[in-house]
This record gives structure tokens, sequence and C-alpha cells, in this order.
């Protein structure tokens, strides 16, 4: 079998010294890391700049790039920085946590610091200036919030709520050195991230990314671009995105962002969607789409509401938006509500969907599209993702009845693939069983993530969905945890991914 197999990691969990995740060491020796494994997949989150709750999902700029990846060290080799500027700096008193309110209060102003001693004659800098425009529209945009004391553009100050190009003109001659700067975050994060993606490469690892179907209502395309969306004259969304209520939650998801206007896209071929995919792809080996249910039927919440319950289902670009994009390296989210008009919509672009192993646990169905004997091919599967519990913590929640039905489950799939098991495993154990079972299945990619590869429990959980908790976003992987277990870890992982290449 042609497979492939991986590991969620995102950056901000990786360790370092200065509070958050980054291009620099640790990220190399994470790859060095997959190589050791047989891996060929390093899976991400977005990339993109966050705000306020700190969700990837909620971005300011669908182009923006999050300056907080940006490695100190690196600026210090590069003589723009000393070591004793950035390790004088409190970055976070728990080695566990991305501390956001220390990263907020100072990296940007190290970052400044590093711009001020950078040669602003750099040929390579001068021609980015020159050429990239949506970085420039990131870069207007924050000069501006920063002048607007942080606020949403739609508290900026009367004159300057709706986009002009006199604005921007202003904004780029008055403030040069402040637009020139957030540029150079740009800048300098295209060039650690493009490092360390060819020493991926080169190593023969993909990195995957993640496009959020969405952005936010305060960023940069709904103040610049107001036609690519759903907006009344004051330019606030008609109605908004989220999902409806279920199991989980009974009044919804509300999540907020404003709702595309499908019918402009129409007319205008899906420009702006083609330049935003082909621009993932420029960044990733491969992009995971979020939510693609969105595209064939999102669901309209009327704006102002402060639950999801009085939404609607409404059609969406189906495969107009994608019938010239079938054989892109796109992988289709998938989970939650699945119905016919979704599911051809799968078919037609033949995208692989995803596959959630813990899922299979939900009940004793032996037809269970979730069970991994039942998989297809054309799948990503994995143990739990970064918006649900780890596997570890999934196990440990459960009831007595629900633990009865998982060592049942468990049994007759691990027999199925002639896998060693044993109703007696401890937790830790049955994590483990959890994660092989993930790779030995049908489909075409396996991916782990890192916090089920250790078995942590709901101390690595990475997001708790529609909630605002410092939790959220800022597990990080503790180093000493990392390197005194890394060989276990390397052997545990390689004799999987030699496992799932078994006819």
């Amino acid at each position: 079998m042609d497979r492939n197999a991986g590991i969620l990691m995102p950056i901000s969990s990786l360790w370092s010294e200065y509070g958050i995740g980054t291009f620099g060491k640790a990220a190399y020796e994470f790859v060095d890391f997959l190589k050791r494994c047989g891996a060929k997949i390093w899976q991400i989150l977005p990339l993109n700049v966050t705000s306020f709750g700190n969700s990837p999902y909620q971005s300011p700029s669908n182009y923006g790039m999050n300056y907080y990846f940006i490695d100190f060290e690196i600026l210090i080799e590069k003589g723009l920085l000393t070591k004793e500027e950035v390790q004088s700096i409190n970055w976070g008193k728990n080695s566990s946590r991305v501390d956001y309110g220390a990263i907020f209060a100072n990296k940007l102003n190290v970052l400044r610091k590093a711009y001020s001693r950078f040669d602003k004659d750099d040929e390579n800098f001068k021609k980015f200036l020159e050429t990239e425009k949506n970085y420039s529209d990131f870069s207007v945009f924050m000069v501006i919030k920063d002048h607007q004391n942080l606020k949403p553009w739609y508290e900026w100050d009367e004159k300057l709520k709706k986009y002009s190009s006199q604005i921007e003109q202003t904004v780029k001659t008055k403030y040069k050195d402040e637009y020139s700067f957030y540029m150079w975050t740009q800048f300098e994060f295209l060039n650690q991230y493009f490092a360390l993606k060819n020493y991926a490469n080169s190593s023969k690892i993909k990195i995957m990314g993640d496009l959020p179907i969405y952005v936010a209502f305060d960023s940069v395309e709904v103040w610049k671009y107001p036609e690519l969306f759903e907006l009344d004259e004051r330019h606030y969304p008609k109605r908004v995105a989220g999902v409806p209520p279920d199991m989980f939650s009974t009044t919804g998801q509300l999540w907020g962002n404003p709702l595309y206007n499908w019918e402009y896209h129409k007319k205008s071929r899906y420009k702006w969607w083609n330049a935003r995919i082909n621009s993932a792809l420029a960044l990733y080996d491969l992009i995971r789409i979020d939510h693609f249910k969105g595209f064939s039927d999102y669901y309209a919440i009327p704006y102002g509401d402060k639950t999801a319950e009085r939404g609607v289902w409404v059609s969406g670009p189906g495969l107009d938006l994608f019938k010239d994009k079938l054989n892109l390296p796109i992988v289709a989210e998938d989970l939650g509500l699945i119905d016919a008009k979704f599911l051809k919509l799968m078919n037609d672009t033949g995208y692989p969907g995803m596959k959630i192993v813990t899922q299979a646990f939900d009940d004793d169905d032996p037809k269970s599209v979730w069970r991994p004997s039942n998989y297809t091919k054309n799948f990503f599967s994995y143990t739990a993702t970064h918006d649900s519990a780890t596997t570890r913590q999934f196990i440990d929640n459960l009831d007595e009845e629900s633990k009865i039905r998982l060592l049942n489950v468990m049994e007759k799939e691990c027999e199925y693939f002639d896998i060693p098991f044993s109703k007696k495993f401890s937790n830790e154990d049955l994590t483990y069983k959890i994660c092989e079972l993930n790779f030995v299945n049908k489909a075409k990619t396996a991916i782990v993530p890192i916090m089920d590869l250790f078995a942590f429990g709901k101390e690595a959980r990475i997001n708790f969905p529609s909630t605002l908790s410092d939790d959220n976003w800022s597990w990080r992987m503790d180093e000493k945890i990392f390197k005194e277990n890394q060989k276990e870890k390397i052997d545990l992982l390689t004799r999987w991914i030699d496992n799932s290449e078994r006819d």
C-alpha cells in the first residue's frame, strides 16, 4: 500500500525559551524526529496572525502571518538582537502554556528593536515592499489599528471606517517606518518559515497547512473588500457563521464570522478564492480546508443574535468553486453534519475527507463508518483533532457503560487487524492501541496528534470550541519530557508506520 503517516504539532506548541513555539531550533529538532520515525507529513494549524481569543481561525487577515513565530535566536545570529535583550524579559512562568499576555506585551517591542538594526536597503526587502500587495494590505491595517488603540475597524474614527486609496497612501507616507516595520515582520516570517520548510522537504517531509473557511469581522478583508461579504450599508454583517444546536451544544455554536457574498464571487469567477487557495498552496505542500461543509450549505445566523438557534441553511457555491481545482493536494474537513448534498460535493471533488477513530466508540454498530475496519482509502485518519479531547482524556472521561462499549469495540477491531489486545489494558495502553488502529486501517494517510503519541490527558487539549479561555491554543510540549521519551516514541511510531504499510 502507498500510504503516508504524520504528526499534528502546532508551531505554537513547540518548546522554546521565549514563551511560544517558533521556527527556530525546536522546529528543526522536530523535523529530525519525524524523519527518524519515518513520518512523511507535519500537520500544523493556521499560521495567520491572531487577535482576541488567540484563535488562528479568527484572524484579522487571511494573508497576515503570525509574527509570534519569528525566532529570536535566528535574529541574534543575524546581529539584530542580543541574548541579554531577549533573556531579560519574562515570557511566562509555565513552560507548558503560552502566556499570551506576556507575548502580546513584549514580542512586538523586541521585534521593533530588531527591525531598527535591519538594513532597510536590503535588495530582497525592497523588492518585497514593492511587490507584495497582500502583506501590504495587512501592514496598512495594523498601522491604523495601532493608532486607533487596537480597536476593531468598525470602532475607528468615522473618516477611517471606510477604506479609500487615500487612507492607504497616507499610512504609507505619513507612517512610513511603522508600515515598513509590519512589512518586515512578514518578510522575516517568510524567510524563517521557508528555510524550515525547505529543511523538512529535504528530509522528504511535507508540511500540511490549514485554511480556515472564514475570516474575522475585524479583518482587513472586510474593511478593504466589503464586496466579498454579505454586509449591510454600514458594512456590518447581515448574517454570521456558526453551526446549529446538536448533542454537544443545545444553543449551537455562534462563530460570528461574516458570510461570503457568493453571488459576487461567482460573477468574479472566484478570483479572490482562487488567489487564496493558490497562496496557501505556495506556503504548504498540501492543505486541509476547514469546515468544507460550508461550500455545500452554510449555516446563516442573524447578526446580533446571542445564540445560533435561529440560523438557517443556505446553499453554497458547491462544485462551481472547485471544478478547476480537482487535482490539487486538498483535504476536505468533512466532520459534523453530513447530508446527501454534501456527500455529492465530496464525491464530485474527489478530495479525501477525515475519519476520527475515537468516534468509533459512540455505538457498537459493526457497520459504523467510524470503525477503522470500515474505512476506505480516500480519507485521512486521525485519533483526535485540535478541537476535541485528547484520546487519553476521552478514555479517562468515559462512564462505566461507555468504557465497556469501548473495550468491546476495540477487541473486535483489534481482532480484525490481528493486533494483540486485552480488556485489562491501562488507559495509557488503550490510547496506544487506538493510535495503532489509526495506522493499520485502509485510509491513505494516518495522522496522530503529538499529545496522543505521548498519551497526554486533559492538560494537553488544544481548544474548547465556542469558549474563551486561557487554556485555548496555549498548550506547549515540555522539552524535557519530549527528549527523555524521544527514543521510545520513535520506536513506537516507527512500528505503527511499518505496520501501516502491510497489505
